[in-house]
């Protein structure tokens, strides 16, 4: 995705500043250019010797150095760049860009770009939860300014809470994500993609049902993704309170069967996601009317297995998608159990993530990914879950293209 990219990378003053350092390596290792302008606090952490030999290009910290307006402008700098990234972005400097402040070469040049910017805060708790900080937050995005982070954590200054910079990988995903959304490429296009997504519910009576807490958000979002890929996207959906993805046709069902029966109809397809939280289990014999309490006596409930939606698919003879994604929620030993249900369901990639309470993926708006295959395990750092589904859909549509060549 960043193959012929150049990302504009300011570092801002703060001990976080030495995580850029890492932020360049992994995007010159993803194949995109990086120019470096080091302000002159952000010199006190990381050195110029040493960005420029990670970066591969002359370092820029001056307004007034007449050698570099002759060679590059503050004007053509900022505007070279297919992206303006701010790693980390303080509070100082978000402060100088929601305000159009410009006294020196990071400011003036954030105030001349035309191009899209990203910002990963890094700064001191109070200062980030200050309300002239949240002022400036809210202005930026406003101005289109997109973020990423900050982290919750433990300080330098000892302190506890949001403000630690994210790690450099996630702010590289955010990268590869806003590539993926402003590259015109529509590298699923003509495919059809069927997507799985919420949870099921099985009836006990005409008013109880059995059913887990996932929101259906991610597979909602992975159906936005593959539509703006260019997919024809099929989406079955258990029961959930999100409005319908613009462009995606949507198929309402409740339970694990209906699901099954769905997805049945749905194929053939070139990509299967199995997104969707399905019960395991259904009442065998469902009662007609509400079960009412008889004494002290609690009633007894028989189950009965589901059908495996997806090991289903991944065996079908005849229509079997070029591609077959499995989810894995789980609540420990999240790769142990995902590596047994890959092996276990025959689908060709297994998508793992904590769902235990204290993760807070179950109904929330992040998410942190193992994407496991057969030829090892890729991490993803935690996102939200609109960024998640970008990337997951890059990787699948490139995988698809693989596929078929």
């Amino acid at each position: 995705m960043l193959k012929g990219r150049s990302v504009l990378l300011v570092i801002g003053g703060g001990i976080a500043a030495y995580k850029s350092a890492e932020l360049i390596r992994l995007i010159r290792k993803a194949g995109g250019g990086v120019r470096v302008i080091l302000t002159k606090a952000g010199s006190e952490f990381v050195t110029p010797l040493t960005i420029a030999s990670l970066s591969g290009e002359k370092v820029y910290d001056d307004i007034f150095s007449l050698t570099d307006e002759t060679e590059m402008g503050h004007i053509e700098l900022s505007r070279s760049a297919d992206l303006v990234v701010v790693a980390p972005a303080t509070a100082d400097l978000m402060a100088k860009a929601a305000n159009g402040l410009a006294n020196d070469l990071a400011s003036t040049a954030l105030l001349a770009t035309d191009k899209p910017v990203l910002m990963a805060p890094a700064m001191n708790v109070r200062m980030w939860n200050h309300a002239a900080t949240q002022r400036n937050l809210a202005t930026l995005q406003r101005d289109g300014i997109v973020f990423v982070g900050p982290d919750d954590g433990e300080m330098a200054c000892g302190e506890y809470g949001p403000g630690r910079m994210a790690e450099p990988a996630a702010i590289l995903a955010a990268i590869e994500a806003h590539f993926a959304r402003n590259s015109g490429l529509r590298p699923l296009a003509g495919k059809h993609v069927l997507i799985t997504a919420g949870p099921t519910h099985e009836p006990i009576d005409p008013v109880r049902y059995i059913a887990n807490r996932s929101s259906g958000k991610q597979g909602y979002a992975l159906a936005e993704a593959a539509h703006q890929a260019g997919a024809r996207v099929t989406l079955v959906s258990g029961p959930v309170t999100l409005p319908a993805p613009t462009g995606v046709t949507l198929i309402r069902v409740e339970t694990a069967e209906e699901m099954n029966e769905a997805v049945e109809k749905a194929l053939p397809a070139d990509l299967a996601i199995f997104a969707a939280a399905v019960a395991d289990w259904r009442v065998k014999n469902a009662a007609s009317e509400k079960i009412k309490k008889q004494g002290h006596a609690i009633a007894p409930i028989e189950l009965a297995e589901n059908p495996d939606i997806l090991a289903r698919v991944s065996r079908h003879t005849d229509l079997r998608p070029r591609l077959v994604v499995g989810f894995a929620a789980e609540t420990e030993n999240v790769i142990v159990h995902a590596t047994a249900k890959l092996a276990r369901k025959g689908c060709d990639l297994i998508v793992a993530n904590d769902v235990s309470p204290q993760s807070g993926v179950m109904g929330g708006e992040r998410n942190q990914v193992h994407i496991l295959s057969a030829s090892g395990i890729e991490s993803l750092p935690e996102m939200d879950k609109a960024a998640v589904a970008e990337v997951l859909i890059a990787r699948f549509a490139r995988l698809l293209t693989q596929a078929q060549t």
